[in-house]
């Protein structure tokens, strides 16, 4: 795990059967795994913070990029970041894969399933690997929290909807790594999360 830029972003170095698949690409990332092997860089949701380092790893690694279709969008979108008040532009990456709901997936050799949860962000997935039982998060569930919905393309319903109907009813058992903060477990957000009590 590496977290990075100012949002204090975490990004995951994961190993699978044909290699090596990095989640997120907060600032510092590039540095941090500049001495790893990576594969394949997927990326949960096409917020700043989450993509910032994406082209320069794409470069130095000549990885393949995983995302979903809208990540891609905004990612492309030079004027994005300038609606969100923020003078700035990321430099975007294209898809190699295009991430979609569903069981199974295959990346690096290894199946996950795909959770898409939008409400934070549009096109926001969530990554499951029942093998292990780790679910990468993004910005949908936090330990204690959940993502913001007040940026452009934020709905409380959808994000709140889509966490009971596709990630509370996974094993309490999983662990949780999310986008920001420590990681956490669905039977402790189950139990304690302020924001799933009673919805």
């Amino acid at each position: 795990m590496f977290t990075g830029g100012g949002l204090e972003t975490n990004s995951y170095l994961i190993s699978c059967p044909e290699g090596n698949i990095l989640i997120d690409a907060p600032e510092g990332a590039a540095e941090a795994f500049r001495n790893h092997q990576i594969n394949l860089l997927l990326l949960t949701h096409g917020h700043y913070d989450h993509v910032w380092d994406a082209a320069e790893i794409v470069a130095q690694h000549k990885c393949m990029v995983a995302m979903h279709p809208i990540t891609e969008e905004m990612m492309a979108d030079k004027n994005l970041l300038r609606r969100f008040g923020i003078d700035l532009e990321v430099r975007p990456v294209k898809a190699d894969i295009l991430l979609k709901e569903g069981n199974g997936q295959s990346l690096m050799g290894q199946h996950f399933d795909i959770h898409e949860v939008p409400g934070h962000c549009p096109g926001s997935v969530c990554v499951y690997d029942s093998s292990s039982g780790h679910l990468f998060g993004g910005d949908v569930l936090f330990a204690g929290g959940v993502g913001r919905w007040d940026l452009p393309g934020g709905d409380r319903d959808l994000l709140l909807g889509g966490i009971h109907t596709k990630l509370l009813p996974l094993p309490e058992a999983t662990l949780v790594f999310p986008g920001h903060g420590p990681h956490t477990t669905i039977e402790a957000e189950k139990a304690n999360n302020p924001y799933l009590q009673g919805n």
